[in-house]
């Protein structure tokens, strides 16, 4: 097992690619099964839940060719294999292959889903939305059995704005009998993006980006060819780094419009942004004023960059707020900072940040995705040298991340971690 090292201190310049949306692609690939022939998805990203997500389809017969930047899927052998524990286990997006396989076969039996542990991620809507279409559906030993006889379009309420539950019912919806409709469905670009490849194939879907979403089932969906989106996290993430570390760093490969409540954050505190077509560029600002900030669901500020951003605010004059409305469980990242040097304090659903303050490095331990991008972040503005372990958190999402961080300049790389310290963790 690997930890990360950051040597702290050294200023970034230079020019980052921004990957392919990691939240899209986790859809994407469990929607290729919909199709009756080829699919490929290119603008992919070299992240460990896209080669999991591989593994499964072939799991159940699928054809599946992996390249650096692309995934073919031919779905014909496909076949509705219970897939009870295993991989599925690992990653929190292999819900998307309950809707998919409902959608095809009419049945599916999916193990629970694993991922980052961020508190309370009931699935009760997306298995309402399943109900509501005609399935039968029931926990057993740990996995989510789906029936149906044949799925019937249905008016479908959300209690909760979900990304996940919004897309599971789509995949499931896109081959009903009859139109879905979908209500207080969530915004997000990811959920736009999955439309279009439906689309593409020949589904009958209006309304994504809305927050009602009208689907009129179709007979069958054919292969196609599509390219997915940029990464708004990951941009976000590295505008982040940028403003923490950077003298002038311009961000690639970007769609401005998905990330505009973060650029709009990072100007309040005093961050020189210039906005392009697909492209920002972020210039060093000595002084940062200290912000107040609260996640909301798109297009509000993202609970993904609340993590990294409050490294930044560590850096900041004066008091700074953040208040996640989403994750209860997302503040594990506060006591590693605080190992580094922070002065936060978690109250409720909200840390608050005294800043300026100097970091220190130290042995840190990523508790989930963001919160590695945090200490990534954090490890990047110290003083000495940072361990980082946890490292299987960050690979979920984070295409290249030592590679693109070296082109910037920065003092980055991977050890193997010592038997004492394997057993550190285990403990």
């Amino acid at each position: 097992m690997d930890k990360l090292m950051i040597e702290g201190g050294y200023p970034l310049e230079g020019t980052v690619q921004i990957s392919g949306a990691k939240n899209s692609a986790v859809a994407l690939i469990p929607a290729a099964i919909l199709a009756d022939s080829l699919v490929t998805i290119d603008n992919l990203p070299e992240i460990s839940d896209v080669h999991l997500l591989a593994e499964l389809l072939q799991e159940i017969g699928g054809d599946v060719t992996l390249g650096k930047h692309e995934i073919t899927v031919n779905p014909e052998n496909m076949i509705a294999m219970p897939l009870p524990n295993g991989r599925v286990k690992k990653l929190r997006a292999s819900y998307y292959l309950m809707g998919a396989m409902l959608g095809k076969f009419k049945k599916a039996v999916i193990g629970l889903p694993g991922g980052c542990n961020l508190g309370p991620r009931p699935i009760d809507q997306h298995i309402k939305g399943f109900e509501a279409l005609g399935a039968r559906v029931t926990n057993e030993q740990g996995a989510i059995y789906l029936r149906a006889d044949e799925l019937r379009g249905a008016r479908i309420y959300l209690d909760v704005v979900s990304v996940g539950a919004t897309i599971n019912i789509m995949l499931a919806a896109v081959k009903a009998k009859g139109q879905t409709i979908i209500e207080n469905a969530a915004k997000e670009p990811e959920i736009i993006d999955v439309a279009t490849l439906l689309t593409s194939m020949g589904a009958k879907i209006k309304g994504a980006g809305t927050n009602v979403i009208r689907i009129d089932g179709v007979e069958s969906l054919s292969g196609c060819r599509h390219s997915i989106i940029p990464d708004r996290i990951e941009a976000g993430t590295y505008m982040i780094l940028a403003a923490a570390m950077g003298q002038k760093v311009l961000i690639d490969n970007i769609i401005p419009y998905h990330v505009e409540s973060l650029i709009a954050k990072l100007r309040e505190m005093g961050v020189t942004i210039e906005v392009s077509d697909d492209q920002l560029l972020i210039h060093n600002s000595r002084e940062k004023k200290g912000v107040d900030i609260k996640t909301l669901v798109y297009p509000g500020f993202p609970t993904d960059l609340q993590q990294p951003f409050t490294s930044l605010l560590t850096q900041a004059e004066g008091t700074s707020i953040v208040t996640d409305t989403i994750y209860n469980a997302r503040f594990k990242h506060i006591d590693e900072l605080r190992r580094m040097g922070a002065n936060v304090k978690v109250e409720g659903r909200s840390a608050i940040i005294n800043g300026k303050t100097k970091l220190q490095g130290a042995r840190v331990r990523a508790s989930d995705l963001r919160a590695g991008a945090a200490l990534v972040v954090a490890g990047l503005l110290a003083e000495g040298v940072t361990e980082i372990s946890g490292l299987e958190h960050i690979d979920r999402g984070y295409a290249n991340l030592e590679e693109k961080l070296k082109g910037l300049g920065a003092k980055i790389w991977r050890e193997k971690m010592s038997e004492e310290e394997l057993e550190q963790v285990k403990s």
